[in-house]
């Protein structure tokens, strides 16, 4: 096995078997998780003052690794999508999912050496490191089954967030046409209108805007009852998802014939 087969067999999850894989993806995750603790301790302005030598320590370090390992996937894209050509198989990796993350996991760090940017912008952009978390997407395998669910159960998810955001509109709309008259400054538009929808569909009601008509009760109280069930149609769905793709994980670990565990 050459080099780059064995740098492949590290990095690439499918074919990952050697003695040093679970290191690499062990380590890589301590890592991710060391910069989102670290992102956290820089908005302490007594800790970022006292320990600020640390924090840049990590996180110019933390961007040599990830930058290592973005170019390293990129050389072994060739060997992880073997059936496209040798530049198809770097877009196709560069274009993924996971490649944007990788990418944009290390862009703010150098963006500033190649363009003058406004300090503000620069402080925005370093918010782009929280992609960081979901690296961990490739190297955590419940991350692995929540995504899996999502993408079985997105079809159901959006029919059901596609009812809700017609349901949010009528209710918005009617509540607007009832109560403007009554409270012009509450519900001077439908944009307001809205937002107390979203507040009354989900049960959280903040409080701040609220109907005094009678009619305006009266579909409050609706609309409460409706967020009830509605809103517990993704997780029913969700935690649909979740079990089944549980019992397919365990069913591939057992043998077919005695159906113990491998």
């Amino acid at each position: 096995m050459n080099f780059k087969n064995k740098i492949c067999g590290l990095l690439d999850d499918e074919r990952g078997n050697q003695k040093g894989d679970n290191l690499v993806h062990y380590f890589i995750s301590g890592l991710i998780v060391v910069n989102i603790i670290t992102l956290f301790l820089e908005s302490y302005q007594n800790i970022s003052s006292e320990y600020g030598g640390v924090l840049n320590f990590i996180e110019v370090f933390s961007v040599v690794v990830f930058t290592i390992e973005y170019l390293a996937r990129i050389w072994i894209a060739d060997l992880i999508y073997s059936d496209q050509g040798f530049l198809k198989a770097r877009l196709k990796y560069m274009f993924s999912f996971m490649g944007l993350i990788d990418l944009l996991s290390i862009l703010p760090f150098y963006l500033p050496f190649i363009f003058k940017i406004d300090l503000r912008v620069i402080r925005s952009l370093r918010l782009l490191r929280l992609l960081r978390i979901l690296k961990l997407n490739r190297h955590s395998e419940a991350l692995k089954i929540i995504s899996n669910v999502f993408k079985k159960s997105k079809n159901d998810i959006i029919v059901t967030v596609f009812v809700v955001c017609i349901l949010l509109i009528i209710a918005a709309t009617l509540m607007y046409d009832i109560e403007n008259e009554a409270q012009p400054d509450a519900f001077e538009n439908i944009g307001q209108a809205l937002w107390w929808s979203v507040a009354t569909l989900t049960t959280v009601g903040y409080g701040d805007i609220y109907p005094v008509t009678g009619l305006g009760k009266f579909l409050s109280g609706v609309i409460a009852l409706l967020g009830i069930g509605i809103v517990a149609l993704p997780t029913g769905i969700i935690s649909s998802a979740y079990i089944d793709e549980i019992q397919n994980k365990k069913a591939e670990k057992c043998c077919p014939h005695c159906h113990k565990e491998l």
